[in-house]
C-alpha cells in the first residue's frame, strides 16, 4: 500500500475543499493516486469542480494589442507584483503583444526574435531585467486574425480575454467580460472535448447509481446532469453576466451576432509559486 503523507492529504483538500479524513480515505482507496482520489471524492460528494485549476501563483500581466482584424494576448511573468506595475515591464508586455500581431510567430522562441521599432523582443526583455533586477519570461500568447471583429477585455491586467466575433466591438467587449467572469471552456456544446464529456458522464453515472433508483431513471438522471453541465461550461449556454434573464445565445441572436472563437489567459495559471514559511525559518535559525 502506498504511503499517504500529510502533504498528499493537504493537496487533495486544496483541490476539493473537503475534510481531512475524507481526503485521507480517498487517497487510501486510490492507493496514493491524487487524480483518482479526487475522482472518488467527486463521485461521493457531488463536488462538481476542482479548485486547483483556478489557483494563480505567479506575478506578471497580460498584454494586449489589436490592429485591424488581428489581435493578440501575451502573458509576461516576473517575480513580484511591484515590478509587474513598473512602466518598463509594462512596455515589455506591450512590445511582445505588438510583435505577435505584426509577425504571427510560431511560438515563444520565434517571438523573441521579432523586432519592434528595430529592437528584438529578447533584447527588450534583457534590458528590462538589467534595469529592474528581476527575472522576466514571456510564457505564452494567443493570436486571432478574422474578417469579423476582434475584442478584448483585461481584468486588472491579470485576466485577459480575446474574442473573435461577427458583431460590433461593444458587444464583443461585453462577451469578453462575461467570459472573464463565467469562465466557459468553449463556445458551444459540440466543441466540448469528448474526453471531458466522457469523464463527466462517468462521474454522474456513478453518482446516480448510488441512489438505488431503477436503471431507466438513472439514465434520465445522468442525461439531465450532462445537459446541465453543458449549459454551465459553454459560452452560449450560460446566463449573460450583465443580464442573467437571458443566455449568451439569446443575446447574440438578438444582435444577429456570432462568436467564432475566444481565449482566456490568467496570469500564473498552473504555475506553483513557492511559499516561504518565515516563522519556520526563524525557528530553525534559532536552533543553530
Amino acid at each position: 500500500m502506498a504511503e499517504i503523507t500529510a502533504k498528499m492529504v493537504a493537496d487533495l483538500r486544496a483541490a476539493t475543499g473537503l475534510g481531512m479524513m475524507e481526503c485521507k480515505k480517498a487517497l487510501v482507496e486510490a492507493e496514493g493516486n491524487l487524480a483518482k482520489a479526487e475522482e472518488i471524492l467527486r463521485i461521493k460528494s457531488g463536488n462538481k469542480a476542482s479548485k486547483m485549476a483556478g489557483r494563480v501563483a505567479a506575478e506578471g500581466i497580460i498584454g494586449s494589442c489589436i490592429e485591424g482584424g488581428v489581435g493578440a494576448l501575451v502573458e509576461v511573468n516576473c517575480e513580484t507584483d511591484f515590478v509587474a506595475k513598473d512602466p518598463t515591464f509594462l512596455a515589455l508586455a506591450a512590445a511582445a503583444a505588438k510583435a505577435v500581431v505584426a509577425a504571427n510567430p510560431a511560438d515563444v522562441e520565434a517571438l523573441s526574435a521579432v523586432e519592434v521599432d528595430g529592437v528584438s523582443v529578447e533584447e527588450i526583455r534583457k534590458a528590462a531585467i538589467a534595469k529592474l533586477g528581476e527575472n522576466m519570461t514571456i510564457r505564452r500568447f494567443v493570436r486571432y486574425s478574422t474578417e469579423g471583429t476582434i475584442a478584448t477585455y483585461l481584468h486588472g491586467a491579470k485576466i485577459g480575454v480575446i474574442v473573435d466575433l461577427n458583431g460590433d466591438e461593444a458587444l464583443g467587449r461585453d462577451v469578453a467580460m462575461h467570459i472573464a467572469a463565467s469562465k466557459p471552456i468553449c463556445v458551444s456544446k459540440d466543441q466540448v472535448p469528448a474526453e471531458t464529456l466522457e469523464q463527466e458522464r462517468k462521474i454522474y453515472t456513478a453518482q446516480a447509481a448510488e441512489s438505488g433508483k431503477p436503471a431507466d431513471i438513472v439514465a434520465k438522471m445522468v442525461e439531465g446532469r450532462v445537459n446541465k453541465f453543458l449549459a454551465e461550461v459553454t459560452l452560449v449556454g450560460q446566463p449573460f453576466v450583465k443580464n442573467p434573464d437571458v443566455t449568451v445565445e439569446k443575446l447574440l441572436a438578438e444582435k444577429s451576432a456570432k462568436v467564432n472563437a475566444f481565449a482566456m489567459l490568467v496570469v500564473g495559471e498552473g504555475i506553483e509559486k513557492a511559499v516561504v514559511d518565515y516563522a519556520a525559518e526563524v525557528a530553525a535559525a534559532a536552533k543553530l
